[in-house]
């Protein structure tokens, strides 16, 4: 971005803003001057709170508002829980469309007033929205659900509040060295970084991107783009 001035005293509401993809979020927000609000089940500095339950959420947006009066950019990061067919059961699988899709559903309803011109909404979605491993129903239907809500929320905010998601794909949150397979099997040639999110969110939410709505960005290091076959190009299935 040329200009991140823009971002100076703007107010940025933040799921899941305590550790990886969303502190990272957090920190590049304030290095530009905003002022950000995070929600987290973990210990963080402004609100501690599950978002899967609407009275947090309630609490929360109440804070947010009496405090600044206004938001500019909501961003729908926390994570949902992964469980699969076999261990899932129908309290896990509804938690995780809670913190997946019900509480950005419910924090863009809540804030849907206050958001000043100019605003936007970014969802951190998964490449899990689009492609699967065994055993992770739950996260996988949270991502998709949230997929599919943003271009909703895009059309109904029509003309006031741009709605965007982001897909990453495998993101390292834990500054690991990653060598031979685990890099060459992404295009990009290495692992994501919680910064390769942050960036993107940012210009996402700035002017220069004024012109994207309703939009979903995956972001795998072009890891959803390589085609695999067994035997095909040294890439081998082994069970």
């Amino acid at each position: 971005m040329n200009d991140t001035s823009q971002f100076k005293n703007k107010v940025a509401v933040v799921t899941g803003g305590a550790k990886g993809i969303g502190k990272c979020i957090c920190d590049e927000f304030k290095k530009h001057g905003a002022k950000v609000c995070v929600i987290d089940k973990l210990p963080n500095d402004y609100f501690v709170g599950d978002i899967a339950d609407r009275s947090a959420l309630e609490n929360f947006y109440s804070k947010v508002i009496a405090e600044h009066d206004h938001i500019d950019y909501l961003i729908n990061n926390a994570l949902p829980i992964m469980k699969g067919i076999d261990e899932c059961g129908y309290d896990d699988f509804n938690y995780a469309l809670s913190v997946g899709v019900t509480a950005p559903f419910y924090l863009s309803k809540l804030f849907n007033k206050h958001f000043a011109p100019g605003g936007a909404i970014i969802n951190i979605s998964s490449s899990r929205d689009r492609m699967s491993q065994p055993q992770t129903e739950s996260y996988t239907a949270a991502k998709g659900g949230i997929s599919a809500l943003t271009h909703a929320l895009a059309v109904s905010f029509s003309g006031r509040i741009r709605v965007n998601s982001i897909s990453p794909g495998w993101i390292d949150t834990e500054n690991n060295e990653f060598t031979g397979a685990d890099e060459y099997q992404h295009p990009a040639g290495r692992v994501g970084r919680p910064s390769d999110i942050a960036n993107a969110v940012l210009f996402l939410c700035s002017d220069n991107a004024g012109f994207i709505t309703g939009e979903n960005i995956c972001i795998d290091g072009g890891m959803t783009k390589l085609m695999i076959y067994h035997n095909d190009f040294g890439w081998k299935l082994e069970k």
